[in-house]
């Protein structure tokens, strides 16, 4: 049988598909490049975004009216809320939680699909459920950067998310298995590796003792770091301010292999906005951090998450927003929008701001992003710096990459054995999301 996964959402649920991919080829199925050719079709759907739901059904649509003119079997799965799931029953012929994936053979099974996993044992709780979810050994979708899931769920319940009601509560993965992992694709030759959580560094605390917390976590993978000889850079994200300790940025420092990047998500730059969010910190607790981040780790680039348009979102809480922007000079923010989730606490209130209203905060935030990562990568000019290759470049005769801190390079070269591989560059120009480079 052949199957065809299609994959909307976060880096979570990019890891995730890695190992939907593992069990469908451990049951004997081949993977293909076009939807047209699978007999397989499956989904990793995101509740998060509406853009992504409203992909789901177009999706389905055009894949059940196949089903007049071939056998083919669909299923769905990632962060799905209740109502989602409910009306995807309806569509899909397998639906199904991602700690239920060693059951999808069995699944498949049912459908006549004859499988050598057929007959795997359904575990009693959700907890059990997880820890064979992550036994699972994924099929890496890179020969050279890869996921690391440490963590489950998330207990914060900030009042715009939904991914409380679709990942359900926080489990920490065991601390053994993942430096486990860390070290075998160091060992491996994997250059990138990124722990992956809905909030990493509140890793442990479900534990009650039983398991080290994230600084500790961290400082392992940086022992790991110096005992494989070769060079790797792990990642993490993402981190809720309310648990940042600065202890996590001096293990940063500490370690080579700990790359000196960070995701670290405002939402907004206004008090109030906060609250209304149940961000669970103040404006001033993250001034604290990125304060202490940017003296023990001044190289290091941050990233952040906005979103605008907020319920009730005033024109003077948008501008402390801007501010905020201006003021810790992101190398990347990603900004959303706002747009009610089903299962949120916010969809019940009025969505207040109007569309427009949204996409023009969208630009102008947008437009002071640009502004501080153009001056940023206009200091880079004349360094050298060290450059993880990934890829052709859209531009023929150009490779592209991402430097240590995650900014965007491409420089001139036919020779794709350097994929893959990290070299150094000197940086020759820069525009306001990427730079330019040569080879040293």
């Amino acid at each position: 049988m052949k199957y065809f996964l299609l994959t909307l959402g976060c880096q979570m649920n990019m890891s995730d598909s890695e190992r939907v991919a593992s069990v469908l080829e451990a049951a004997g199925c081949t993977r293909v490049e076009k939807e047209e050719d699978a007999n397989i079709i499956g989904i990793l759907a995101c509740s998060v975004r509406q853009k992504a739901i409203d992909k789901v059904y177009s999706k389905i649509s055009k894949w059940n009216r196949w089903k007049n003119k071939k056998s083919l079997i669909t299923f769905i799965s990632g962060c799905i809320l209740p109502a989602d799931k409910e009306k995807f029953l309806k569509l899909f012929d397998i639906v199904f939680g991602m700690p239920e994936l060693p059951q999808l053979p069995k699944m498949l099974g049912e459908y006549g699909i004859t499988n050598p996993l057929s007959l795997s044992v359904v575990p009693e709780t959700d907890s059990e459920e997880i820890k064979m979810f992550w036994n699972v050994k994924p099929k890496y979708n890179s020969k050279f950067e890869a996921f690391i899931p440490i963590q489950n769920g998330c207990n914060k319940f900030c009042t715009y998310c939904a991914v409380p009601y679709t990942r359900g509560r926080e489990i920490s993965r065991s601390s053994e298995e993942i430096l486990s992992e860390v070290k075998r694709l160091a060992q491996e030759g994997y250059k990138t590796i990124t722990l992956l959580g809905q909030n990493v560094n509140s890793y442990g605390l479900d534990k009650k003792g039983d398991e080290i917390l994230f600084p500790e976590l961290l400082e392992k993978v940086g022992q790991i770091g110096e005992e494989v000889d070769s060079e790797f850079w792990v990642y993490f994200t993402s981190p809720h301010p309310m648990d940042m300790t600065t202890d996590i940025f001096h293990i940063m420092a500490k370690y080579d292999c700990l790359g000196k990047q960070i995701h670290f998500p405002i939402q907004s730059g206004d008090e109030k906005v906060l609250i209304k969010m149940n961000r669970k910190h103040s404006l001033e607790r993250y001034r604290e951090s990125m304060t202490e981040l940017r003296r023990i780790l001044p190289q290091a680039t941050v990233f952040t998450d906005i979103i605008v348009g907020f319920t009730d979102e005033t024109e003077e809480q948008f501008e402390n927003t801007r501010k905020a922007m201006h003021e810790f000079k992101y190398n990347m923010a990603y900004i959303a929008m706002y747009s009610p989730r089903p299962g949120a606490a916010s969809y019940r209130w009025e969505d207040t701001v109007p569309l427009e209203e949204k996409k023009r905060r969208f630009a102008l935030l947008s437009d002071d992003l640009s502004e501080n990562t153009y001056a940023y990568n206009k200091s880079q000019v004349g360094k050298t710096l060290k450059v993880l290759v990934r890829e052709k470049d859209r531009k023929a005769g150009y490779l592209s990459g991402h430097t240590e801190g995650k900014l965007v390079i491409r420089f001139e070269s036919d020779n794709q054995d350097l994929i893959g591989q990290i070299i150094n560059l000197k940086i020759t120009n820069a525009a306001k999301f990427s730079l330019e480079g040569e080879l040293v």
